[in-house]
């Protein structure tokens, strides 16, 4: 009956996850001396049948290792692929909406200026791409730090989910410890247990080692389960055992690297990128005859009073945009010189920062598009029809600016802004191929371990049936025993002896 009791266990219980099949385990009882008045001279001894000796679990710890330990990669790599995946979609490359096209228009509206650089309409068009490439790098800045917020909050609820798991272990550590203390075996609660550690180890790189007090879990220096003390733990917990390096994989490891490597790697970056082409060092041929404004200083000469006007093209490096855009003149009269056009809302220009000036939104005449003026009574005079300054910012779209290596943590040194902006989104498409190609082959691993460990301690149904229809017939084939044993003692007891009566 115990046998047949277990099968049914089994079959019931063939879709329940992380229940392992159950085995009965049966011996011989004690057998017994021959009756006899001293000693029976028949040979062997006299059997008394079968006993249930065990019912344990068919479970193998090697192959539940091997899951734990390819599962905990699978909850990295899926951290990290989940994070590259929304950064491309944040990125939205290419597209019509994307940075690249923003930033393309942007180079556009200052050659178009440069056919008319007078036209009212052509200055507008520079501002308000000049605003819609602001606007980009704003909002794009804006959602990879809600990112790393959203990632934060990630870590924050793991690190209750592991809470609440430790909990539920060490509560079946102790319920375990008391039943087995009766002599029982708790198989279905050690199930529960194991499946909750297989659940645990997906999050962290966590250690768990067996002893007379249940599962002992730990995780570097953390202890998390002692017997039937759990050790709740914060995101703070979790954020000092990876700087600590002995957090190394798992979810919490992917969600931490996600926020502080991956995502901040693309802001500077970003940042990187706005910065340069706000004030990076890139180089310009300022054509003869263009006339510097007062106490211009380039290539360490400072131009002052008649030696203004250039006499031959001079080749020199300023600071970006706004540097160049400080060479030009505003129209008057007098004519001006030029102000920066990106300025930042506080501290250095970057892509969360940065912002058009206010004065040039205010009013788009300030847009510098000219290097020649006369001089006056009244001051400079820019020269109408001029349009040297608004063709060398439409030229910038095809030189080489100077980028910062260290604070961006890109090996791009120098090139075009298109070329920089092509280096990160070759690293997203690299970086996000790779984590996805880590994702498929830990999935790959842990299906793979998984269903060897199912065929191990997996519920068969046929073999169960097969099971339960030799238990059946050993059942059918003992009570036809009892049945035969009870017709030979009524034969002697009510049938013998009467002979002569």
């Amino acid at each position: 009956m115990a046998a047949m009791n277990t099968t049914g266990h089994n079959i019931a219980n063939a879709n329940t996850q992380g229940y392992s099949r159950q085995s009965v385990g049966m011996a011989a009882t004690r057998p017994l001396e021959y009756p006899g008045l001293y000693k029976s001279t028949a040979p062997g001894q006299l059997g008394t049948g079968v006993e249930v000796s065990y019912i344990k679990r068919i479970r193998d710890t090697f192959l539940d290792d091997q899951f734990r330990d390819t599962n905990r990669s699978l909850g990295e790599w899926e951290a990290q692929a989940g994070t590259l995946s929304k950064l491309e979609k944040i990125f939205n490359e290419p597209s019509e909406t994307s940075l690249t096209t923003v930033i393309d228009n942007f180079w556009k509206s200052w050659s178009e200026l440069s056919k008319d650089p007078e036209n009212v309409t052509a200055r507008k068009i520079v501002k308000e791409n000049a605003l819609a490439m602001v606007d980009a790098f704003n909002e794009i800045s804006k959602k990879l730090t809600d990112m790393q917020q959203d990632l934060t909050t990630s870590l924050s609820m793991n690190a209750q989910n592991i809470n609440t798991l430790t909990k539920q272990i060490a509560d079946l550590n102790r319920q375990i410890y008391k039943i087995e203390g009766t002599g029982d075996n708790a198989n279905d609660l050690r199930d529960q247990r194991d499946l909750i550690v297989d659940q645990l180890s997906k999050l962290a790189n966590v250690t768990v080692v067996e002893d007379d007090i249940g599962y002992r879990v730990a995780m570097g220096g953390m202890e998390l389960v002692n017997g039937e003390n759990s050790t709740d733990t914060t995101a703070a917990d979790w954020e000092g055992a990876y700087s600590g390096k002995t957090l190394t994989s798992g979810e919490m490891f992917g969600t931490i690297k996600s926020r502080d490597v991956i995502v901040k790697d693309y802001i500077d970056q970003l940042d990187q990128l706005a910065n340069s082409i706000a004030n990076g060092e890139v180089e310009i041929t300022v054509p003869a005859g263009s006339v510097l404004p007062e106490g211009t200083v380039l290539n360490g000469v400072t131009y002052s009073g008649a030696n203004r006007t250039l006499t031959q093209d001079l080749t020199t490096t300023v600071k970006g945009i706004n540097g160049l855009h400080q060479l030009g003149y505003v129209f008057g009269p007098p004519a001006t010189k030029g102000v920066d056009i990106f300025t930042s809302i506080g501290g250095n220009i970057t892509a969360g920062t940065i912002q058009l000036n206010p004065v040039i939104d205010k009013d788009p005449n300030q847009i510098a598009s000219t290097l020649r003026v006369t001089t006056g009574t009244n001051g400079d005079v820019a020269v109408k029809g001029n349009n040297t300054l608004a063709l060398l910012m439409s030229q910038l779209k095809d030189s080489k600016f100077t980028f910062n290596p260290i604070a961006s943590n890109n090996a791009f040194t120098k090139g075009t802004v298109d070329d920089y902006y092509r280096s990160i989104m070759g690293q997203l498409g690299v970086e996000s191929r790779e984590a996805q190609r880590q994702e498929s082959n830990n999935q790959l691993l842990v299906d793979q371990v998984d269903s060897r460990r199912q065929s191990v301690s997996g519920v068969s149904m046929d073999e169960e049936m097969a099971n339960l229809i030799k238990f059946q017939h050993a059942y059918g084939a003992a009570s036809r025993f009892m049945t035969t044993m009870d017709q030979n003692l009524d034969k002697i007891i009510n049938s013998m002896g009467i002979v002569g009566r």
